[in-house]
């Protein structure tokens, strides 16, 4: 007598799915939280040149002395690059699975309606890595030197946005930002399970509400630099 057994791969390959969503949400919120605080700390331009000198300042010396000098930063740039990973990955084998998912030519697949925001999340992030990068480079390593050489994060961030073109390679990379935020937000909430329908209202505005704090508060220090409020 044959007993016949179900097979576990499918099960197997559809939990590994759903952690890699989880993985994919829990780092996606902690990019969030990280970038609104980035965004708060920018927003210090508008208290003058000494109050964010020395908020660039203090985050050096974050929770000294139960750590180092500059401590803080470095757990903050490895937990970020540990979420950065985390997230790639997830969001790659996804996608791969995604893709050979549809070349099954016996299912048949139904388009689902989606928002701008969601069929550009891909290239979207590939433009926010490559941007992510550029900044590194100007802001943090001083790699990259836009209208001159400062000792002062303040005349370091006015010189640099002087410029017309960096504030639309700013804008540009801040607007996907938001397109990414929105739905990565939205995304998030699906996968930790806090919708259904009566909350799908809250969700949206949830995501748009994100995103637009993102956008409003991030280019309001370059716009003021650009149109002279801020010199």
């Amino acid at each position: 007598m044959v007993t016949a057994t179900a097979p576990t791969k499918p099960r197997r390959a559809n939990g590994t799915t759903v952690a890699l969503k989880w993985a994919m949400a829990v780092s996606g919120i902690v990019f969030v939280l990280f970038v609104l605080l980035h965004m708060y700390g920018n927003l210090k331009m508008f208290s003058g040149q000494e109050a964010f000198d020395a908020y660039a300042e203090s985050l050096r010396d974050l929770l000294y002395p139960y750590l180092p000098h500059m401590g803080f930063l470095w757990i903050q740039r490895i937990g970020l690059l540990v979420a950065l990973a985390v997230h790639v990955v997830a969001a790659v084998t996804l996608w791969r699975r995604a893709r050979e998912a549809r070349r099954d030519r016996y299912v048949m697949h139904k388009r689902l309606a989606q928002t701008y925001s969601a069929r550009t999340v891909r290239w979207g992030g590939l433009i926010l890595l490559a941007f992510v990068v550029f900044h590194l480079l100007q802001f943090t390593t001083l790699t990259i030197n836009v209208g001159g050489t400062f000792d002062s994060p303040y005349e370091r961030f006015v010189a640099a946005f002087e410029h017309w073109w960096l504030y639309l390679v700013y804008l540009v990379a801040i607007v996907m930002l938001t397109m990414h935020v929105r739905h990565g937000v939205w995304s998030a909430l699906q996968t930790l399970g806090a919708s259904n329908r009566r909350r799908q209202g809250a969700i949206n505005a949830t995501a748009y509400l994100v995103a637009a704090a993102l956008l409003v508060g991030f280019m309001a220090p370059p716009t003021a630099v650009l149109l002279d409020f801020v010199n």
